[in-house]
């Protein structure tokens, strides 16, 4: 890559930062989205998982050919072409709302998350050469904090303009004249139009902006003799393991943030708007989260922090399990706390090591995502299947185990034991 001085690329540096809170905000739409669809279309817990499906398996299926056209067309055309992507699916809810069919809504939030595939593997490499490369790292962590911001706004604004806090039993909806049953779900289903509207033309807008604003190439930088192959990656013993771990990971993190207003609606017994406010404080204390773990990094060996907070997640969980009232909605605060630095720690100790198999392992362990597709359906089956969402919870606390024992036992490079300091 080439970085470059940066004196005339802040303009689009403050667009590619945009990024990062753009789909920090639209992923963090999910938990209004998962009740909200859920009394509109009157789904299972099961069925309501399939919102996370939809949008983690196009992540695992478009990894690779973004990656390729990326490599063909560039970055940047990548980027337009996730912006695209991005608003049409916006618009999409749209004929979803009129038509009140819940495929639709699945269909548009994969295409939503198909764009959103292009710009994060395009973000993360242009952030880095926008300026001098003294200051990349400075510089990715600013625009990573975006979508911090973004997961703390995103529940409160989804809140006000999508849920309307009116939520009927089944036994009241049965009571209910035909007519007056229609027109409620009709109303339910719409309120999410305007929303995706206003973001569709925002998102336009931006990819407008970045039609006509320069941006410099990004060159990947190829040497001879360093041929290699998923099967030559996955020798790596503790690559394994991380991809393992991330899997469970991000599954255990949608199953948290994705649930959170569903479960503490009930758990905690809290209407849904006041429930957002909760969701909105998850989403602040991930934030922090992230800081506090990098600062305490530097004092704590990485594999044993990501230990120590993987037990403390296991415990939490539990008390989100067995727990009442409103402890429930703290402790799942608290793991929004301390899951935080996981998905980073993993990925960075997974890739440890590798040398010329770095880029593939790299994308091994990003493909490895698809956990956020697959796991919030045990959630929800166990939901269903015990009539009981906060049981569901034994999910998260299983995925939770398996970070602890990469953290314990796995994550260590065969190659280089005796050259790692976090060994000490």
């Amino acid at each position: 890559m080439n970085p470059t001085k940066g004196k005339n690329y802040l303009f689009a540096l403050i667009l590619v930062t945009s990024l990062f809170f753009f789909w920090g905000f639209v992923h963090n739409l999910d938990p209004i989205l998962i009740p909200h669809l859920k009394k509109a279309f009157l789904l299972s817990d099961l069925e309501t998982a399939l919102v996370d499906f939809s949008v983690f398996i196009a992540y695992f299926v478009m990894a690779l050919p973004a990656g390729y056209i990326m490599r063909k067309w560039g970055y940047k055309s990548g980027i337009i072409l996730g912006l695209t992507l991005f608003a049409i699916g916006s618009f999409l809810f749209l004929p979803a709302a009129d038509t009140r069919q819940y495929s639709f809504f699945l269909g548009a939030l994969f295409i939503i998350a198909c764009g959103l595939t292009f710009l994060e593997t395009a973000a993360n490499p242009y952030v880095t050469v926008l300026g001098p490369p003294e200051t990349a790292t400075q510089r990715l962590n600013f625009s990573q904090s975006f979508n911090g911001l973004a997961a703390f706004l995103a529940p409160i604004i989804g809140g006000k303009f999508i849920l309307s806090g009116i939520n009927h039993t089944n036994e009241e909806l049965a009571k209910m004249l035909p007519a007056v049953k229609e027109a409620y779900l009709i109303e339910e289903a719409s309120s999410v139009k305007g929303p995706y509207l206003i973001l569709g033309i925002v998102i336009i807008l931006v990819a407008v902006l970045f039609i006509f604003t320069k941006l410099p190439d990004i060159k990947e930088d190829k040497k001879e003799g360093e041929r290699t192959s998923i099967i030559q990656a996955l020798k790596h013993k503790h690559l394994v393991w991380a991809i393992i771990a991330q899997f469970f990971y991000v599954g255990a993190q949608v199953c948290v943030m994705s649930f959170f207003v569903r479960f503490i609606t009930v758990s905690a017994n809290l209407g849904e708007k006041e429930a957002t406010w909760y969701a909105a404080a998850a989403g602040l204390a991930f934030m922090i989260g992230r800081f506090a773990g990098t600062f305490f990094m530097k004092f704590v060996a990485p594999h044993r922090l990501l230990m120590l907070y993987a037990a403390i997640s296991m415990f939490l969980s539990l008390i989100a399990i067995f727990g009442t009232g409103m402890l429930t909605a703290y402790a799942l605060i608290g793991i929004a706390f301390f899951m935080s630095i996981m998905f980073p720690t993993i990925f960075s100790m997974g890739i440890t090591g590798l040398g010329k198999d770095t880029k593939i392992g790299s994308s091994l362990i990003v493909m490895s995502i698809v956990g956020g597709a697959l796991l919030p359906l045990g959630l929800g089956y166990i939901s269903d299947l015990t009539h009981n969402i906060q049981y569901g919870y034994v999910v998260p606390f299983i995925c939770f185990l398996v970070v602890f024992y990469f953290a314990w036992k796995t994550w260590r490079p065969v190659n280089l034991e005796k050259e790692l300091p976090l060994a000490n």
